[in-house]
C-alpha cells in the first residue's frame, strides 16, 4: 500500500462533495499535469491511502481521508469539447491523460493547516514536498512516517 496527498480546490470540489457522491466515489478528472498524471497512471492502486487537501482557499490544508478505489483509466474529459479539461491533442486512441476513482473514508476531527504542515519542514516532513518552496503538483507521495505524522497532528 502507498500513501499520497490530493489536491483539491473547495470551491470546485470539496471533501464534502466527495463524501456526497453516490457511493462516496468520483473520479479525479481534469489533471494536466505529467508528472501527477505519471503518479496515478503508473504507481497508485486500489487500496492506496491519500490525505485530502483544500487548496486555493482561507485556511489551506488536510481536511480528510479517501483511498484509490480503481485502477487508472484514460480520462473522458480530455476528450470532451464541452469539458474545462478539454484537449483538443489528446487523441482517445493513445491517451494522454489518466484519472484513478477516489472514495471518502472520512473527515479528520480538524484541518492540519498547510501553516502547521511548515512548521515541522526542518523535522518530520523535512523532503514532503507539499511544504517544500514553489511545489504546486495537485498530486504526491507521502511516506509511511509522514502519513503517521501528519495523522498525529489530528486531535
Amino acid at each position: 500500500m502507498q500513501y499520497w496527498l490530493m489536491k483539491s480546490e473547495p470551491q470546485v470540489f470539496s471533501l464534502d462533495d466527495l463524501a456526497n457522491r453516490p457511493d462516496r466515489t468520483e473520479p479525479w478528472d481534469g489533471v494536466r499535469n505529467y508528472q501527477a498524471r505519471n503518479m496515478m497512471r503508473d504507481q497508485m492502486a486500489r487500496g492506496d491511502h491519500i490525505l485530502f487537501y483544500h487548496s486555493n482557499c482561507a485556511t489551506p490544508g488536510v481536511v480528510g481521508i479517501a483511498e484509490v478505489a480503481s485502477a487508472s483509466y484514460p480520462d473522458p474529459t480530455a476528450h470532451d469539447p464541452a469539458s474545462d479539461y478539454y484537449d483538443p491533442k489528446s487523441d482517445p486512441t493513445k491517451p494522454r491523460w489518466y484519472l484513478v476513482d477516489v472514495r471518502y473514508v472520512r473527515h479528520l476531527q480538524r484541518t492540519i493547516t498547510l501553516a502547521e504542515l511548515k512548521s515541522h519542514a526542518d523535522g518530520a516532513l523535512a523532503g514532503f514536498p507539499l511544504v517544500r518552496k514553489g511545489n504546486r503538483l495537485s498530486v504526491m507521495p507521502v511516506t509511511p512516517a509522514q502519513w503517521s505524522f501528519i495523522l498525529s497532528l489530528e486531535s
